[in-house]
């Protein structure tokens, strides 16, 4: 009895020494994969943002090649004290948080109306998609020219139907500039939320919606208990990705605007810093202050929406 019990437990420490090895070994493969991976983003993401975290720390002259001198956090402390920061910081997010959020509304509307099966889907799909397809900047210069004061299509119809806002400069009054580059925005990425929602409605069974049906369920409550609740996720990821993404709003402002009449933001005036101005270190300060930023609102984000993003990683599974 003691033998048996003795070879059963070498057996098993062996089959447990053979399945450590093999775990090894997968961990082992699985870092030879991802090697490269990480070896380009460490080249081309890492050793930029450590590049221009030690620009950062320094003061450069334009005049005299090479001369530069060690400030510390000197170029943080004048951007975090400067209104000019605060103020783009202000404007950064009344972009994002006031587009992102109508954008949420529309592209889920848009993503209902696009699953439903009807004659001509296919062609609806396409027209509603074009606005992501065409480049920030045409977008731009589109909706620049329909606001000029003399041959803009808004400001004719306006003058045409007698009305006040027929006489308005729109991009040189500041609530109206920051208005136009938020509708801007919308027009320009709703297309990419309903493309998220509409993928997140295609995988949810029919069998659901049939026993709602039984249940008696109306079409309302459908949308509230049944289809909202699992659409959350891709809702989530969208909004998270759009959020980043306005967050970091350069193209539209600077073709429109400039930055000028309360629009500028945090991309903005740090473009203006290291091109414009030449102004290194300080430009450098600035994009490493909006790259913490929009990291911290991400890792705000995930903090509290975390889980539902698990869920979209475990439905495509």
């Amino acid at each position: 009895m003691t033998a048996t019990t003795s070879s059963r437990g070498e057996a098993a420490a062996g089959k447990a020494r053979r399945a450590g090895k093999i775990d090894a070994d997968a961990r082992r493969t699985a870092r030879l994969f991802v090697a490269p991976a990480i070896i380009l983003m460490i080249v081309v993401a890492a050793a930029p943002i450590a590049y221009a975290i030690w620009l950062s720390l320094h003061q450069y002259s334009v005049r005299v090649q090479g001369l530069s001198r060690f400030v510390g956090l000197d170029n943080y402390i004048a951007a975090l004290t400067s209104g000019q920061w605060w103020q783009a910081v202000s404007t950064t997010f009344t972009i994002a948080f006031v587009s992102v959020t109508i954008e949420v509304v529309l592209g889920t509307m848009m993503a209902m109306l696009l699953n439903l099966a009807f004659r001509g889907r296919a062609v609806l799909r396409s027209v509603l998609l074009v606005p992501y397809a065409v480049l920030t900047v045409v977008s731009a210069i589109t909706w620049q020219s329909m606001f000029d004061p003399r041959l803009g299509l808004v400001t004719n119809v306006l003058q045409t139907l007698g009305l006040p806002a027929g006489d308005i400069i729109w991009l040189a009054e500041p609530g109206y500039a920051i208005t136009i580059v938020i509708i801007a925005e919308i027009w320009k990425t709703t297309p990419f939320v309903a493309l998220l929602v509409l993928a997140g409605l295609q995988v949810i069974p029919a069998d659901v919606y049939e026993a709602a049906a039984i249940d008696g369920a109306t079409k309302m409550q459908t949308f509230f208990q049944v289809t909202l609740p699992l659409i959350r996720p891709a809702i989530l990821l969208a909004a998270i990705l759009r959020l980043l993404d306005a967050l970091r709003i350069f193209d539209l402002p600077f073709v429109l605007t400039h930055g000028a009449n309360g629009t500028s933001t945090m991309s903005l005036i740090s473009y203006v810093q290291l091109r414009e101005n030449r102004l290194i270190g300080e430009g450098s300060a600035l994009s490493i202050l909006t790259f913490a930023t929009v990291m911290l609102v991400a890792m705000v984000y995930l903090r509290f929406a975390g889980g539902n993003l698990r869920d979209v990683s475990k439905g495509e599974k």
